[in-house]
């Protein structure tokens, strides 16, 4: 498990482990590099390729722990990551199953969306604030940081009615509001869709319908390609609302059904909240 653009773990993702671990599984939550308590420099750097290079190190490094099955590794994913876990699973047939709740499953749609919900001046400012951390990667200068959520017409990674209220409603203590510009330029490029029919496992897709971050359409025409067994579950509420309350309950328990259903071992959660079994990482 690991969190979406510029997340880390303790920010809105440990009632997820902890409901896994109740249920008998062992939960492996991260950071990438460059975030919260993993190491790396510059710090706040999120580049797809990379976060999915440390996924893979995850699935490699569970599957030598004490007690876990190899082949019984499930990916889940978040917003960002729900596209990077895809890419994954697609490269690696062992993986028994894949949850992708919220995902950004093409990033072309997802800049586009800053279009929609604001307009292209917006977009046209957050490249051009990319393009001018072109010469930080090129001669080792000082990175550009940008807002990672703000508020609408601010300019920021996400600048949606809900994103900064939204964020900071699911931050930890090691979260900053704070991300390098040129992640813009890997987006255009980040289309978990394309790899969709690669993934053998299982798939649960979670979509919000007034989800303004990551575009809805863009989740179900993923959902489209899939060649494999795919679940699609909607909601009505908004990307943020799915990490609180009621909607974070009801995700949860559609994702717990799907993986008693495909892993055998999965118990049903506790109604006292009293601790079944794993270990939350």
């Amino acid at each position: 498990m690991a969190h979406g653009i510029g997340g880390t773990r303790d920010s809105g993702l440990e009632p997820f482990a902890e409901a896994f671990a109740e249920a008998g599984l062992d939960v492996l939550l991260f950071d990438y590099r460059n975030f919260g308590a993993s190491t790396g420099e510059p710090r706040q750097l999120a580049w797809p390729p990379r976060h999915r290079d440390d996924y893979r190190a995850a699935v490699a490094f569970a599957r030598v722990l004490d007690g876990v099955d190899p082949d019984r590794i499930v990916l889940w994913g978040t917003s960002w990551s729900g596209g990077h876990i895809v890419y994954v699973a697609a490269d690696d047939p062992r993986i028994a199953a894949v949850i992708a709740q919220i995902p950004d499953l093409d990033g072309l749609r997802t800049m586009r969306e800053i279009s929609r919900y604001a307009d292209w001046g917006q977009l046209l400012r957050v490249n051009l604030e990319a393009l001018k951390d072109v010469p930080g990667m090129a001669r080792r200068q000082a990175p550009r940081l940008m807002p990672l959520a703000a508020k609408p017409g601010e300019v920021a990674a996400m600048a949606s009615d809900d994103a900064e209220a939204g964020y900071l409603s699911i931050a930890g203590p090691s979260w900053r509001n704070e991300i390098l510009a040129r992640y813009v330029l890997a987006e255009w490029t980040n289309r978990a869709i394309t790899r969709m029919d690669e993934v053998r496992s299982p798939i649960l897709i979670q979509i919000a319908d007034r989800d303004q971050v990551a575009p809805p359409p863009g989740a179900r025409a993923a959902a489209w390609r899939a060649k494999g067994r795919v679940e699609v579950r909607e909601y009505p509420c908004a990307h943020f609302d799915i990490y609180l309350g009621e909607w974070r309950e009801r995700t949860i328990a559609d994702q717990l059904h799907f993986l008693r259903r495909h892993l055998s071992t999965v118990r049903a959660a506790s109604p006292s909240g009293a601790t079944a079994g794993g270990r939350p990482g």
